[in-house]
């Protein structure tokens, strides 16, 4: 059983930041988060997850991808020893009001081609608002 439970998410005004994380908890025989890819993907609340935006991933390696909506704005980082994935949204602005949401798959190395692909992610977390006022 495979759980992300994101938190951060809340009510800011355009220009400021806002930082999410996401905490995974496995089971103990699976294969240690730090052999994860992860990703952040966002989108209007009850989009299908077909649907959504992809922000950025990391894998295990250090490879990052980031949409280019957000780019030089938001970073992802993880903290392997706290089973834990962060995204720090700076300059936010209206247009990155959406529901947040971490995804995570046991892949140590992801093709840069398929890092924001949401078919490659097999875990889910149930998201975090994220409003956004000019």
């Amino acid at each position: 059983q495979v759980q992300l439970v994101e938190s951060g998410g809340g009510s800011a005004q355009a220009g400021e930041s806002l930082k999410l994380s996401c905490v995974g908890s496995l089971e103990a025989d699976k294969t240690p988060t730090m052999g994860w890819s992860m990703a952040w993907f966002r989108g209007a609340p009850g989009k299908s997850r077909k649907e959504l935006e992809q922000v950025a991933a990391i894998d295990s390696l250090g490879a990052k991808k980031y949409a280019d909506t957000v780019k030089d704005r938001f970073t992802i980082s993880r903290d392997v020893t706290q089973n834990t994935l962060y995204l720090q949204m700076n300059s936010l602005k209206s247009e990155d009001t959406a529901v947040y949401y971490c995804a995570a798959v046991p892949v140590p190395e992801l093709d840069i081609a398929t890092m924001d692909v949401w078919t490659t992610f097999a875990h889910w977390g149930q998201g975090t608002q994220v409003t956004i006022s000019s």
